[in-house]
């Protein structure tokens, strides 16, 4: 998801306009004063409350540590393992295998966490490390905590559970409203990060959030997305990153701007209750059963199928999230820039929210033009699950094509690894993945998206494989589904988009979006009139 804020945006450009129009200068007082009630009403952030910087556990005798030192021994200086993770049931296994297994520290940074049965098996496992005396941190961004106030709250009284979120909104019946019409260029600036590290031993990066559409728990959704699960050096790099984001003046404790409970105790104690109701639905509920499955060794055999590469950890500075700074801020763009500008052969890029702008697209034409082949699969209108992103790259499709770059969609009844189980046939599948291939050795994989939220607003993170073994098996895997996962995009003799696909061996080609309703279409038409390219 590339955290766009449509509804903030509208509420800033109608306040906006009622600010300049003449004709209403009379109505400024009137409502001037509404807004002071508003916000009057709406919880205030304390930036000043007071938090203690707190860094990554050095390293101790723990059981992942005892499993991770042979593997170490006679490795490479600058060389990490990785397994690459594309079944969404293995996804969620490790995660809680790891968080199981921890002995004295989580530090888990994500984009979102949804009240689901992966993200209440997830704060389980969470809860349950805690009580065994596991340091737990969890770094969480504020667009999608709405309700979850009374829950992060008793969490966070947990001794051994420390909770911040970056670049909270106001709290309140209209709090949110409220930030973005006074606070907009701050909270339309969001934390896009993945990452889940356990006792500086293991970390799992990638481009999952925590919800069940991520890991084939959902029957009406199905996201085809990417993990890459490290040891090694990469471990302790994440963990750098992890600190100077839970250190910013970006992230702060949700006492800071959440009500606490009046009796912490209290508060934790019935939050037990809840979450043992919690573990006794996911124990009676079919991906309970696919989850003990699939869990049975996997860490064993994921440490015996690392692929060992030297790497680069990219991320953008949490300055990103400042406005007054993100000009000056490190970016994760001037690596991947780089990594694209090296190309000699082959660009092949993967991203569901793909818009190029003009600039990109001339920096995709630049590379076919000095020789380079270019490949980008994204989501077609019918799996996307997000009509303005759409709206924001569909213009681009017919320059690109012109340039010569290769251009392909990816269908919504295209198969996603681990979703098999509990997936309704008709559920949509959504491309979720954020991978770049070049010249076939080098691999990215992370959260970022090749569209301008990620690249200007929202901060990212991934990491930059140099295993020619890593990254022709997925090319490979890439290339071997485009014919029966995806709409390969052409003009026709006049110029006109087509889309191409097979179904059992039959091409067929479709003359307008494919499998899309003229509603569907004319909405994804309506918003290409509207000014939001510059906010995706």
């Amino acid at each position: 998801m590339s955290g766009m804020l449509p509804e903030i945006g509208a509420l800033r450009g109608i306040f906006r306009r009622v600010r300049e129009g003449g004709a209403l200068r009379a109505g400024r007082k009137l409502l001037g004063g509404a807004l002071l009630l508003v916000v009057a009403g709406c919880a205030s952030i304390d930036r000043d409350y007071p938090r203690e910087a707190a860094y990554a556990l050095p390293p101790a005798d723990t059981q992942l540590a005892r499993s991770v030192a042979p593997l170490l021994q006679g490795r490479p200086a600058g060389h990490a393992g990785f397994h690459v993770i594309s079944d969404g049931i293995d996804a969620l296994a490790i995660r809680l295998l790891l968080a199981a297994r921890a002995d004295t520290s989580i530090d888990l940074q994500y984009y979102l966490i949804k009240n689901d049965l992966t993200g209440r098996a997830l704060v389980a496992a969470l809860l349950d490390a805690a009580d065994r005396g596991v340091r737990v941190r969890l770094l969480l961004d504020d667009v999608f905590t709405g309700g979850y106030d009374e829950g992060l709250a008793a969490l966070h009284t947990h001794p051994n559970i420390a909770i911040r979120i970056f670049n909270p909104f106001r709290r309140g019946a209209l709090g949110r409203a409220v930030s973005g019409v006074t606070e907009f260029r701050r909270i339309n600036r969001r934390m896009h990060n993945k990452s889940f590290t356990v006792d500086g031993q293991v970390t799992v990066v990638g481009g999952r959030n925590i919800a069940d559409e991520y890991f084939g728990a959902r029957e009406d959704a199905r996201f085809s997305d990417l993990d890459v699960l490290a040891v090694g050096p990469v471990v302790a790099d994440v963990s750098v990153m992890f600190d100077r984001y839970w250190n910013h003046e970006t992230a702060l404790p949700v006492p800071a701007f959440a009500r606490m409970p009046e009796d912490p105790a209290a508060a934790l104690a019935q939050l037990r209750r809840v979450v043992a109701d919690w573990k006794a639905e996911i124990a009676a509920s079919r991906y309970a059963e696919a989850l003990r499955r699939n869990a049975l060794h996997l860490l064993d055999e994921s440490a015996g199928s690392l692929t060992w590469a030297p790497y680069t950890l990219i991320y953008d500075s949490p300055d990103k999230g400042v406005p007054s700074r993100a000009g000056e801020a490190p970016l994760i763009t001037a690596p991947l820039a780089d990594a694209f500008r090296a190309a000699q052969e082959e660009v092949f890029i993967v991203s569901p929210y793909f818009v190029p702008r003009r600039s990109g697209v001339a920096a995709l034409a630049g590379l076919v033009d000095r020789g380079v082949t270019v490949t980008v699969v994204t989501n077609a209108l019918a799996a996307n699950n997000q009509f303005a992103v759409h709206a924001g790259y569909a213009p681009s499709r017919k320059p690109l094509l012109e340039a010569g770059v290769a251009l392909y969609e990816t269908r919504p009844d295209a198969d996603v690894a681990g979703a098999e189980l509990v997936a309704a046939s008709g559920a949509k599948a959504t491309l979720h993945t954020k991978a770049f291939i070049i010249d076939q050795r080098e691999l990215f994989i992370g959260s970022f998206n090749f569209d301008p939220r990620s690249a200007n607003l929202n901060t990212e993170s991934g990491v930059i494989i140099r295993s020619a073994a890593l990254a022709r098996g997925i090319n490979d895997l890439v290339v071997a589904a485009l014919p029966e996962q995806t709409y390969a995009l052409f003009l026709e003799e006049h110029g006109r988009l087509r889309w191409r696909d097979q179904r059992d061996g039959i091409e067929r080609v479709w003359t307008h979006e494919p499998e899309t309703s003229w509603w569907t279409r004319a909405v994804a038409g309506f918003m290409r009139l509207l000014p939001i390219r510059s906010q995706l």
